[in-house]
């Protein structure tokens, strides 16, 4: 929990610089693949809430040698301008998900957790965005199977912007 108070805090004082820049699309949507310790596939969805904030959404799968699962993760961020088209953002949220163990145990279930976020992007001169993402997560609820309940998201996403 301390880390989590922790990306609050510094994402809520770095949320107060001043921005200049590009403005981020109203919507995208794509795919956001890839995992710290198996394969993981996710639809996802951004929408701008302001000029410089949004919150994504994700529905994904993950394939892992000991188990299979799915999950859905919300995350606010706060995007900031680098150089050209490229930004940096971060974020925090959490979710939800359902896990099944591979024959390893009976604690199959639904599970809760809350992520971090930090990333950059590039956005492309057509409608078209790509990013590489680091999304920290710690279970909260239901993580009684698994071995850790850290998990370090790493991520590459493609998304159509509208």
């Amino acid at each position: 929990m301390k880390i989590l108070k922790t990306l609050t805090l510094i994402a809520c004082f770095v949320s107060f610089s001043t921005t200049f820049g590009q403005d981020i699309s109203e919507h995208a949507l794509g795919l956001r693949l890839g995992d710290s310790d198996g394969f993981g596939a996710e639809i996802s969805y951004q929408k701008s809430i302001s000029r410089y904030n949004r919150v994504e959404f994700d529905l994904g799968w993950r394939d892992h040698k000991d188990y299979n699962a799915f999950k859905l993760a919300g995350v606010y961020q706060w995007v900031q301008p680098l150089d050209g088209n490229f930004n940096w953002y971060y974020g925090v949220g959490g979710g939800f998900g359902n896990v099944d163990f591979e024959n390893i145990t009976d604690d199959d279930g639904v599970f809760i957790f809350g992520a971090g976020d930090i990333g950059v992007e590039y956005n492309f001169d057509i409608p078209l965005l790509i990013s590489l993402d680091f999304r920290p997560e710690i279970g909260l609820l239901g993580y009684d199977g698994f071995s850790d309940n850290f998990d370090f998201d790493i991520a590459l996403g493609i998304r159509y912007q509208f």
